[in-house]
């Protein structure tokens, strides 16, 4: 299984935790949007480690699709063919509060960020005159001027992210690929991601070998109780601030935790975060997220996702894990 971990995106800081990973036996690196650019510490990596880098994800509705062509066509060629473009959503207080734009139909506009970018991908690489006519965005008109021509590795695939079943359906149907959401569980994963991959696989007319699924989890690695202490704090906190949203509660009521997300949802209004961290208990934290030493880590995670997920996103949320049970959580998931 291969391995990807999260780059620090911190300006001065991206090209040494980028060696850093590296030095652990990863395959690859991803980002995502938090507090820095989620495309500029791929730039700073690509030239530094010969290591896969994706963005996992960059929101798609704020942005145009063209721009995310052009930064995928350029970091698939800074990268020497080692980058793909990972998109996703998020919910309506953060699209118009923050990033001060439109919001409506998140799965279908995704979606259509997805088609239209491989649209213009197409187009450059000469495979038909770009003619894109979608419900949210149109592009019809490419120059020469503006046009970059064939990428010289080919087009970068672009990914989609999704948790629930619209917006799976969605990413079987278009992507080149699904970003599993780490706030996940089995039951969930086996009970409503399965079936809606299925689903838009058949109605696209594609097969499950064309639809590479890559998952995500928030790891809890530790090789001491005290490691393990600080593994656990951190993740839950995490896990808290996810459930409070109510996107993410039909993962709660899969597990029978559905009174838990209003609470957490009110309380987050309020600042009580601490109050929030104690309604997630230590079971919560295992089955949401993956709890253990590197090898009970990796048996965990292969045992989620099942031989036919070959790739998976680790994260560690909240603590920083010591470097050398990182590396053997890599060894050990490369040998799942």
């Amino acid at each position: 299984m291969k391995v990807h971990l999260q780059v620090d995106g911190a300006p001065g800081r991206a090209v040494e935790h980028a060696r850093e990973l590296a030095a652990t036996g990863a395959d690859g690196l991803f980002t995502f949007e938090g507090p820095h650019d989620v495309f500029f510490p791929l730039v700073a990596a690509a030239r530094e480690v010969p290591l896969e880098l994706m963005t996992n994800v960059a929101i798609a509705g704020p942005r145009s699709p063209l721009h995310l062509a052009h930064a995928a066509h350029d970091l698939q060629s800074y990268s020497a063919g080692r980058f793909r473009l990972g998109l996703g959503s998020q919910i309506r207080v953060h699209i118009e509060k923050r990033y001060g734009s439109t919001w409506g139909s998140p799965a279908a506009r995704t979606a259509e960020t997805v088609a239209a970018v491989k649209a213009i991908l197409d187009a450059w690489e000469g495979k038909a005159p770009l003619n894109f006519r979608g419900e949210f965005t149109t592009h019809t008109l490419m120059p020469p001027n503006f046009d970059p021509g064939p990428n010289p590795f080919g087009p970068p695939r672009v990914l989609m992210g999704a948790l629930g079943p619209v917006m799976t359906r969605k990413a079987a149907e278009v992507a080149d690929g699904l970003l599993v959401m780490p706030f996940n569980t089995d039951r969930h994963l086996a009970e409503r991601t399965a079936p809606a991959i299925a689903e838009g696989l058949r109605r696209a007319g594609r097969t499950a070998a064309e639809f590479p699924v890559i998952g995500q989890v928030m790891v809890a690695v530790g090789r001491t109780e005290a490691e393990l202490a600080a593994a656990v704090a951190g993740v839950g906190m995490l896990i808290a601030f996810y459930g409070s949203t109510p996107a993410y509660r039909p993962v709660l009521e899969a597990e029978g935790w559905r009174e838990v997300q209003p609470r957490l949802n009110q309380l987050s209004k309020t600042g009580g975060y601490a109050e929030m961290r104690a309604l997630v208990t230590d079971e919560m934290v295992r089955r949401i997220g993956i709890v253990g030493t590197p090898a009970e880590c990796a048996a965990r995670i292969r045992a989620r996702f099942g031989p036919d997920v070959a790739e998976v996103c680790c994260y560690f949320p909240g603590y920083t894990p010591d470097p050398g049970a990182v590396a053997d959580l890599v060894t050990a998931l490369h040998a799942a």
